[in-house]
């Protein structure tokens, strides 16, 4: 008779571990459901240790992973746990499809006949154009070149092309953009992908889905922006032209609010 794996044994379920960690927090389900965007129907079900509404392995992973996080569970431990008790894990998934992966959809790829005729149209422009600038030029060959022309008239020469200065970086260029009359956002992810949504004044959902690592996003409102961070450490924030100094934590879910005066400090 073995008397071994009692630990195992012991050891509450996955399902059970999620529901025990949320109730030590003091949060409900609804609570959950808004801060992961997870639905609730399928919260109360994996606290049930019922996946099949999921939609395979991998979103049950990466629903646990949200939830863990946002119970204050260790991520990596609960779903080497659902590991062990569903089989063993599959192969290796990129990381995007994590977060609400059924959320998002691949674009249409355009038929290569499109591209093909646009290609040919601007070869046929270009050829058009050539000819007509090759024929006025042996027409007034006479003339003198405005390259070789001295350089003491700076009304021409010396003007510098608009196409030349130095642009900003996207991030300071659209900070220096930021208009007065409007509260404006920009997120970017510098640790690790981040899964982001944002509300306008009205409650109405402008922006949702997952912010990868060295990705940015710009949002703009006449009064105010209510946002949720997946990973509120890894996301770097400006508000209308100033630097959020501390958004939240690694791996933290926070919701924050903005409006036109905002920040008033840091």
């Amino acid at each position: 008779m073995s008397i071994g794996n009692s630990s195992d044994q012991d050891r509450p379920s996955v399902g059970r571990a999620l529901r025990q960690a949320r109730i030590d927090a003091r949060l409900t389900v609804e609570e959950i459901s808004t801060s992961t965007r997870v639905r609730a129907p399928i919260v109360q079900a994996i606290e049930q240790d019922d996946y099949s509404r999921c939609g395979g392995d991998v979103y049950a992973r990466g629903h646990l992973r949200t939830l863990a996080r946002a119970v204050g569970l260790d991520a990596d431990a609960l779903v080497e746990q659902y590991d062990a008790e569903h089989g063993g894990r599959p192969e290796p998934t990129a990381p995007a499809t994590l977060f609400e992966a059924e959320r998002i959809r691949p674009e249409p790829r355009r038929p290569n006949w499109t591209a093909a005729m646009v290609a040919a149209i601007v070869v046929v422009i270009g050829f058009v154009g050539f000819t007509l600038v090759s024929g006025s030029g042996s027409e007034e060959s006479g003339k003198p070149v405005a390259e070789d022309t001295p350089s003491d008239s700076p009304s021409t020469s010396e003007k510098p092309s608009p196409s030349k200065t130095s642009d900003p970086k996207p991030s300071e260029s659209a900070i220096a953009g930021a208009p007065a009359d409007k509260v404006t956002v920009r997120m970017t992810a510098q640790n690790g992908n981040s899964w982001v949504s944002a509300k306008d004044h009205n409650g109405k959902l402008v922006h949702e889905g997952v912010l990868k690592e060295g990705d940015s996003k710009t949002l703009t409102d006449d009064k105010r922006l209510d946002l949720v961070l997946g990973n509120a450490g890894g996301v770097k924030l400006f508000v209308n032209g100033k630097e959020v100094e501390h958004a939240g934590e690694v791996g933290q879910v926070q919701r924050l609010s903005y409006t036109r005066g905002d920040p008033e400090a840091g």
